[in-house]
């Protein structure tokens, strides 16, 4: 038996660990012309919030200038963003949502 030995050893395969996707914030811009009621309603219907839920999101961003919606995967959090500008700006609100990659 010559070198041969070696090529007949099995070989310890080692797998790439894949990399979990990035999540995305959304979130929700204060402006002072939306009523609190209809920021409320839109987190209800758009991101399924109960009502003291979307009641304390709206107050954060009320205070704070911004508020954390949620967080999600991009295409998730792309699409719920702008299904919320677009139900603001159909009832005629300057309501602005926006998504960043979470740190």
């Amino acid at each position: 038996m010559t070198g041969d030995d070696a090529a007949l050893k099995p070989k310890t395969a080692t797998k790439p660990k894949p990399e979990r996707p990035r999540l995305y914030k959304v979130l929700l811009l204060n402006d002072d012309f939306t009523p609190r009621e209809f920021v409320t309603l839109v987190l209800k219907v758009v991101f399924g919030m109960s009502e003291e839920t979307g009641y304390r999101v709206m107050m954060t961003a009320h205070k704070f200038g911004m508020a954390v919606v949620v967080v999600c995967a991009r295409d998730i959090a792309e699409t719920k963003a702008k299904e919320a500008n677009d139900v603001g700006k159909d009832a005629g609100f300057p309501l602005m949502f926006t998504t960043e990659p979470e740190e």
